[in-house]
């Protein structure tokens, strides 16, 4: 599961990350939720690539309605799900993020956790997108949904699932155009190396999408009923 996560990566960094020749400024977003637009990475016809928009949560291309969507998909059944088939195989993006949230379930309630990349590089996650026209004709362009794969050890105290996070040289692959095999994808899917993310306790400030400020990923340091709450 994927519910909730962070963009704040300075442009020259961006564009050189994901080898893009040219974005625009994104403002930091340090608590990003569903339904809103998220930037997104595709491939044009030529093979290169270029950031767009799309609203976080896909929409079936049968639903009658713009509803909230689907804003993950389960990496192990997106290639056999009618509602990502498609999607998959043939309209793939990467949702750049600075890292995500999880909450752990303890007694005295849920806690929520930042999770990130250890040397605070780009996390970026594997995702889908799709179009979507409603019965009076409005078309919605483009809606996304974030893979998920099982937790690493890192992530599976708190959350058993977590984001599929590309490393750099899987680019390629996940956005060629022409690739429409799943089992030449399916070795993407595996858990991100646990060393190579940290997770810590932050505010509740997470828990309402109002609050959307450098101090949602702030380390929050629990108190002695907390951490025994978290056992």
């Amino acid at each position: 599961m994927c519910g909730r996560f962070v963009i704040n990566i300075p442009l020259d960094l961006f564009l050189k990350f994901f080898g893009l020749k040219e974005a625009p400024e994104l403002p930091p977003r340090f608590n990003i939720a569903p339904t809103q637009s998220v930037p997104v990475i595709r491939e044009a016809a030529d093979g290169s690539r270029y950031l767009s928009l799309a609203r976080w949560g896909l929409i079936t291309p049968w639903s009658k309605e713009a509803d909230d969507g689907l804003i993950n998909a389960r990496s192990e059944t997106v290639n056999e799900k009618p509602s990502f088939r498609q999607a998959f195989r043939q309209r793939r993006c990467i949702i750049p993020a600075s890292g995500f949230y999880e909450w752990r379930k303890g007694e005295g309630g849920k806690i929520p956790y930042y999770i990130r990349m250890t040397d605070g590089s780009p996390m970026p996650f594997a995702g889908i997108w799709e179009s979507w026209k409603s019965p009076q004709g409005d078309v919605l362009e483009s809606c996304c949904a974030i893979l998920t794969t099982a937790a690493n050890r890192t992530v599976a105290s708190i959350h058993d699932r977590m984001p599929v996070i590309l490393h750099p040289e899987e680019f390629g692959l996940w956005l060629d155009r022409q690739v429409h095999d799943a089992e030449q994808l399916q070795p993407l899917f595996s858990s991100y190396p646990a060393d190579r993310i940290e997770a810590f306790p932050v505010s509740t400030l997470v828990n309402s999408p109002v609050h959307d400020s450098p101090e949602c990923i702030e380390p929050y340091r629990t108190t002695e009923n907390e951490r025994k709450g978290e056992v």
